[in-house]
């Protein structure tokens, strides 16, 4: 096969053209610290880039979901255990109560203390979290208790207030007012129980107190176990928590594996095809230089 110069010349040019565009890519690379920049770097890797950060987004709006999730929960323990402190603090007085060496005047200091228990059970159930009740099921725009009596004949919302939290997973994190302080039928309902401890003591009623004791019991048992309930919740969210930021790393160390550079080899490389650029001028100018009038000098 005959080489003619412009053979020599179009090769030559077609091997400096692909060591700038190699040159072109490492620089683009050390200057974005990526090594895919463009489809055609990696088409398989952009593949599983655009499918990491997918899940990583997904992951963001779950634990967004979560730390809301956390946070209701959290307010539900206080309150609850707000409502447990208040019964016992009941309990106890009802046992005061119950003593009949206790002068009448004794009872009645009791009683309004009983008073001021129902009164601060009745702020801990039209407790709000961020502008919401928190014990009125859906209906978050109203109290479960919008007057004092009106644990009598309330009906309270018994939707759930649902979070998801993984993929697939959706937590109930509320529990409504009936559960915890008793719907308007049960003989135990605390509000009940309350008024008719501190009319019992002002009567000086003995069985009366005895049987708001009871009553005050089995209430507690029921609020205790709602309290539970919670802590199970919130115990699971922890471990939800946990899953959602291993899983978080994982990801963020599967994309970084498959889209950033590694900025020790694009330097070295990059060096190496500046001098393989360099050497490839320095041979073009020698093998483009002779013409024909070189020769005849």
């Amino acid at each position: 096969m005959r080489v003619t110069q412009n053979m020599l010349n179009q090769n030559m040019l077609t091997s400096l053209n692909r060591n700038l565009g190699k040159m072109e890519t490492l620089q683009r690379q050390m200057t974005t610290g990526k090594k895919i920049n463009k489809p055609s770097d990696d088409p398989v890797g952009l593949s599983s880039a655009m499918r990491y950060r997918s899940e990583l987004e997904a992951n963001e709006q779950y634990q967004r979901n979560l730390d809301d999730a956390q946070s209701w929960v959290e307010f539900n323990d206080t309150t609850v255990g707000q409502a447990v402190d208040v019964l016992h603090r009941a309990r106890e007085l009802a046992v005061q109560g119950a003593n009949d060496s206790n002068p009448q005047e004794a009872k009645n200091a009791v009683a309004s203390e009983v008073e001021e228990l129902f009164d601060q059970l009745m702020d801990i159930a039209n407790s709000q979290f961020n502008g919401k009740y928190v014990f009125n099921g859906q209906k978050t725009d109203q109290p479960p208790y919008p007057t004092d009596d009106a644990y009598q004949d309330t009906t309270f919302d018994d939707g759930k207030i649902n979070f998801e939290v993984s993929r697939s997973l959706v937590l109930n994190v509320n529990v409504h007012a009936g559960q915890v302080f008793g719907e308007a039928e049960d003989e135990d309902n605390a509000f009940a129980t309350l008024n008719a401890l501190s009319t019992a003591l002002r009567d000086g009623d003995k069985d009366g107190v005895d049987q708001a004791l009871g009553h005050l019991d089995s209430r507690l048992d029921q609020v205790l176990e709602s309290w539970s309930d919670i802590g199970a919740r919130s115990n699971r969210l922890e471990l939800i928590d946990n899953r959602l930021k291993d899983s978080d790393t994982n990801m963020q160390t599967l994309l970084s594996k498959t889209e950033d550079a590694d900025m020790a080899a694009v330097i070295t490389n990059l060096r190496t095809a500046e001098n393989v650029y360099q050497a490839s001028l320095a041979t073009g100018a020698r093998i483009i230089s002779p013409t024909l009038m070189d020769f005849l000098r």
